[in-house]
């Protein structure tokens, strides 16, 4: 035992090379096993994995499964986040990269939809200023017809005259309108006629294209008329050529028109500030009417009609602050509730009113009240700066800039009583003081507002103008001073807002202009124009033309010289002559043409050492965008020095044949005035165009080489950010025309259900004439009504001393016996022969409508002339021939 204790060691190692040898035998074995059998070992591992790696996928795919919304979200969240940036590096980056602009080129193709909200663009432009002409009409036609019943009413004129007029009155002047634009369009119009016709068209279109885009014309044309003629001018040619600001192009072009004309004016014509309150400028009066159109009413209603309709619903409001009215208004008052006349005197002064306790609490609890809704009023209106059209801001801030580089010394304060005058007098004043008359509320037809309605707005505007002007009560409104500390604060407030009303962009940073030019345009300029209105604007333009272009080279005198003398209505509709005076002259004169407005002095597109840098960099831009969509590059010299290859080339081909395809199918009227490019090009044959369309441009020194041409890239960038604008606008302008649309359409209806009334009304009274008639008749009436019929004969003597006559030029008093004059009715209803005699000569004959006369009267016109030699007293005529003709 101890001696294999002692050999331990030597057994021990034994054992282990044993153990050894056995393991690395068996290793051996079993290596060689797996090497004859390395094929099938292969299999099994490939096996295995394949297991592994399907189960791995099976559980990632159900786990997807299971959360898709949440991956679908992720991805998309990825996606979006991607296109932000890119877009946000498109419009913020200083020089967008060319992958991130090639991105987003697409966005210049005009799609399907594209064109479909074009066409429908232009048919409600075209509906909406058919309405506004027919509203228009209809609107001053119910105007005379409320002053001619009235004048019936009082029994001024006759029932005949009334039914006479009313028969103007229909409800088809918009169907007449359309259908007239309808059969002009069936007809084809001027397009229509001979070649001379088609060339005399297109030199209107060439006329009015200059008229609508350079507004010094019509702004020296404007100053050049009488005020009267310039207002029938603007309402008829001037809101027709810019089609009413119906899309923001013209709209651009109509405020351009505005504030043209105003700097012309007050550069021209004031020479005090003050004149522009006093002298009630043209420009002003057409600015204002603009804005009262659809779209300033409906600022104003907005802003307003809450709190008008606040006044009008509180029945106990009462505000009178004239101290003689509230004596008077308390001693009825006081006899009413007892039944006994009262011991005051009736008739007092303000003075002696005033020393009544019940007339001075009466008036203040009266300042009370007018101070609470005037606070309304400001209130509601300090806080509607942004509901104010742009156009308004825009033209305030014109105003002041022009006043105040004309007079310098003058402080702001002063020049914005200016603003407020044309901001809250001209603008909000009326609405307020007559909200029915402004359909800022609505009324029904043959409503009103009450007296006290009236009088309440009355003192209200009567505070907001004085707080707008920081003019105090004094004087004869002496006792309104409590009032001058709340006027002072109301106007620190009405000069906070003037001020942010003229905090406005220019008119090129608010309608971003080049979205009307460059690769966004998609449609030509249209107006519609009546026949009468175009012959209107070439008489006033030959008879102005050296007022408004002194210079004899400006571009109007060639346009106006191909144009010639002023045309016919029935030589442009090309109808025959009809005679002076023919009523259907006037219907011919309305009927409406669609004029497709363009350029004449546009250089042609492929005219070499003439062609306008402007022209040859839009082609240029048109150019690179078409290559830069097929063949990538880091920058534009090393995209046009690449060779495209043949899948490009390919690629290329087939996109400009579904170009082709689609500008087949684009209707005529939205076509280009020329194309902009040649898609006949191959893609090598158009990136040679731009290397030489570059080197023209460098020469130019529109672009810059050094930088890789990075600036047109930075330009076509521009222009992808404003067809993205220019889409966002025409949504907005779809909606808002829809809207006008509307509006129009339902106060067509409100003046129908007007005529309605008033036809009903004419009616009632021709029924209860003729039942009248059948009562009172008696033998011998028709002799008695006859013998009213007669002439009458009038020394001038005699209608001296009755009045009538006051003089006659170049004839004594003592010589009016002398000279008769014989009145007799004429066959036409409230027409009047007047034949003049003097020593027994005949001398002359005119006629007199009574009609006309009765307008005078209402016009406020006392005296008129007769053969203009006579003057004569309106109001004494009118009651002669009631008294001899009407038997009142």
């Amino acid at each position: 035992m101890n001696f294999l204790k002692s050999q331990d060691p030597a057994v021990t190692s034994i054992q282990a090379h044993w153990k050894g040898y056995k393991q690395r035998k068996k290793f051996k074995d079993r290596k060689q096993y797996l090497k004859d059998h390395s094929e099938d070992a292969v299999k099994i591992q490939s096996m295995v994995r394949m297991h592994q790696a399907r189960k791995k996928y099976k559980d990632r795919l159900k786990y997807f499964q299971d959360h898709i919304n949440d991956v679908v979200k992720i991805q998309a969240f990825i996606r979006a986040n991607k296109a932000r940036d890119d877009y946000k590096t498109l419009t913020s980056a200083e020089d967008p990269p060319m992958a991130v602009v090639r991105k987003f080129v697409h966005l210049l193709d005009h799609s399907d939809q594209d064109f479909q909200e074009e066409l429908e663009l232009m048919r409600l432009r075209e509906e909406v200023v058919t309405n506004i002409r027919s509203n228009q009409q209809l609107e001053n036609d119910l105007n005379l017809m409320d002053i001619k019943i009235g004048l019936l009413v009082k029994n001024k004129i006759t029932l005949q005259e009334v039914v006479s007029h009313s028969k103007k009155l229909t409800k088809k002047n918009k169907g007449q309108l359309s259908n007239m634009m309808m059969m002009n369009k069936q007809r084809g119009g001027l397009k229509a006629l001979s070649k001379e016709k088609r060339v005399k068209l297109e030199a209107y279109q060439f006329l009015f294209y200059l008229l609508q885009t350079n507004p010094t014309y019509l702004a020296k044309l404007i100053f050049q008329m009488p005020q009267n003629k310039s207002t029938k001018f603007m309402d008829s040619v001037i809101f027709t050529l810019y089609n009413y600001a119906s899309n923001q192009r013209e709209e651009y072009l109509l405020l351009k028109l505005f504030k043209t004309a105003l700097q012309e004016e007050i550069k021209s014509k004031v020479d005090q500030m003050k004149e522009i309150v006093t002298g009630n400028p043209t420009v002003i009066k057409m600015v204002v009417s603009f804005h009262r159109g659809a779209r300033g009413q409906n600022a104003l209603r907005q802003i307003l009609a809450p709190v008008i309709k606040e006044i009008m619903e509180d029945k106990t409001l009462n505000i009178k602050t004239d101290p003689v009215d509230i004596y008077k208004s308390w001693v009825n008052q006081m006899e009413t509730q007892t039944g006994e006349a009262s011991k005051l005197p009736y008739d007092v002064t303000p003075e002696q009113a005033m020393a009544h306790d019940e007339v001075r609490t009466r008036l203040e609890a009266s300042i009370k009240n007018m101070k609470t809704i005037t606070d309304k009023f400001l209130s509601a209106i300090i806080v509607s700066v942004d509901k104010i059209p742009y156009g308004m801001r825009f033209i305030s801030k014109v105003l002041k800039d022009t006043l105040h580089e004309k007079f310098p010394d003058a402080t702001e304060d002063e020049l914005l009583k200016i603003v407020g005058n044309l901001l809250y007098y001209r603008y909000m004043n009326p609405a307020i003081v007559a909200p029915d008359a402004f359909d800022i509320i609505e009324v029904s037809a043959g409503g009103q507002l009450t007296t006290e309605q009236r009088r309440n707005l009355g003192s209200v505007a009567k505070m907001l103008q004085h707080a707008a002007s920081n003019k105090m009560f004094l004087g004869d409104n002496a006792h309104l001073n409590p009032i001058n500390e709340y006027l002072s604060a109301s106007y620190q407030k009405f000069r906070r807002f003037f001020l942010a009303a003229c905090d406005v962009p220019s008119l090129e940073d608010k309608f971003n202009v080049d979205q009307y030019s460059d690769l966004v345009t998609v449609t030509k300029p249209v107006i519609y124009i009546s026949i009468g209105e175009i012959i209107n604007t070439h008489t006033l333009l030959l008879d102005h033309q050296d007022a408004i272009a002194p210079e004899h080279n400006d571009p109007i005198h060639e346009l106006l010289e191909d144009l010639g003398e002023v045309p016919t209505i029935e030589s442009l509709i090309g109808e025959n002559p009809l005679p002076p005076g023919d009523p259907s002259k006037e219907l011919m004169g309305k009927t409406e043409v669609s004029l497709t407005l363009a350029n004449k002095f546009d250089v042609p597109g492929e005219a070499n050492t003439e062609m306008d840098a402007k022209t040859l960099l839009l082609n240029t831009k048109r150019l690179i965008v078409d290559v830069i969509r097929f063949q990538p590059g880091e920058t534009l010299t090393e995209i046009l020095d690449l060779t495209a290859s043949p899948e490009q080339e390919v690629e290329y081909q087939r996109a400009m044949q579904r170009r082709a395809i689609r500008d087949a199918k684009t209707p005529e009227k939205m076509k280009q005035v020329k194309p902009v490019v040649d898609d006949s090009l191959t893609l090598l044959g158009k990136k040679d165009k731009i290397r030489s369309n570059l080197q023209r441009l460098a020469e130019l020194g529109k672009v810059h080489p050094e930088n890789r041409y990075q600036d047109l890239i930075n330009d076509i960038a521009k222009d992808i950010r404003n067809q993205r604008r220019y889409r966002q606008r025409r949504k907005a302008e779809l909606v808002r025309l829809q809207q006008t649309n509307t509006a129009l359409n339902s106060k067509s209806a409100f003046y129908n259900v007007q005529i309605d009334s008033y036809n009903q009304y004419i009616k009632t009274c021709m029924d209860n004439l003729a039942s009248k008639g059948k009562l009172s008749k008696k033998p011998g009436d028709n002799k008695a009504k006859k013998s009213k019929q007669v002439s009458q004969k009038y020394t001038a003597a005699r209608l001296h001393e009755k009045g009538v006559l006051i003089a006659i030029e170049d004839l004594q008093p003592n010589q009016f016996k002398n000279v008769i004059f014989e009145i007799s009715p004429s066959e036409s209803v409230g027409v009047f022969d007047v034949k003049a005699k003097l020593m027994g000569v005949h001398l002359e004959t005119l006629q007199l409508e009574y009609q006309d006369l009765l307008q005078l009267q209402y016009e406020g016109v006392a005296v008129m002339k007769l053969f203009d030699r006579a003057t004569i007293n309106v109001n004494l005529l009118i009651f002669l021939l009631n008294k001899k003709f009407y038997g009142k």
